[in-house]
C-alpha cells in the first residue's frame, strides 16, 4: 500500500479554509477512483502544547504506486490537485510513503 500525505500550511484565514475545505475541496477530491481511504487531521497543537509546524494533514491511501499514479493522472486527480492554489493559501508539502503495519 502507498500513501500520499498533504501537509498544510496555517492559511490565512482558517474559518475561509475550513469553509472552501469541506464546502468545495473535499467534494472534489472524493471523485478520486481507487483510493482505499482518505483520512483527514486538524492539528491542536505542537508536543509541547505550542503552536503545531501544521494547520492540517490528509492521508490519501492506494493499492499501490501505479495506482496513486492512475488516480492523481486522471481528470478527477488532476482537479484535485488544481483545485488546492484556491484555498490553500499557507501552502501545501506533498509526500509519498510505502505503509508498514506493525501490529
Amino acid at each position: 500500500m502507498i500513501k500520499a500525505t498533504l501537509l498544510y500550511g496555517h492559511p490565512v484565514d482558517d474559518a475561509a479554509f475550513e469553509k472552501y475545505y469541506y464546502e468545495i475541496h473535499l467534494p472534489i477530491a472524493k471523485k478520486m477512483k481507487a483510493v482505499d481511504r482518505m483520512v483527514f487531521t486538524k492539528f491542536v497543537s505542537d508536543a509541547t502544547g505550542g503552536k503545531p509546524a501544521y494547520y492540517r494533514m490528509t492521508d490519501l491511501y492506494f493499492a499501490d504506486a501505479a495506482t496513486m499514479q492512475q488516480t492523481m493522472a486522471s481528470p478527477e486527480g488532476q482537479a484535485a490537485v488544481a483545485d488546492l492554489a484556491n484555498f490553500a493559501t499557507g501552502g501545501v508539502t506533498v509526500l509519498i510513503g510505502e505503509v508498514e503495519n506493525f501490529l
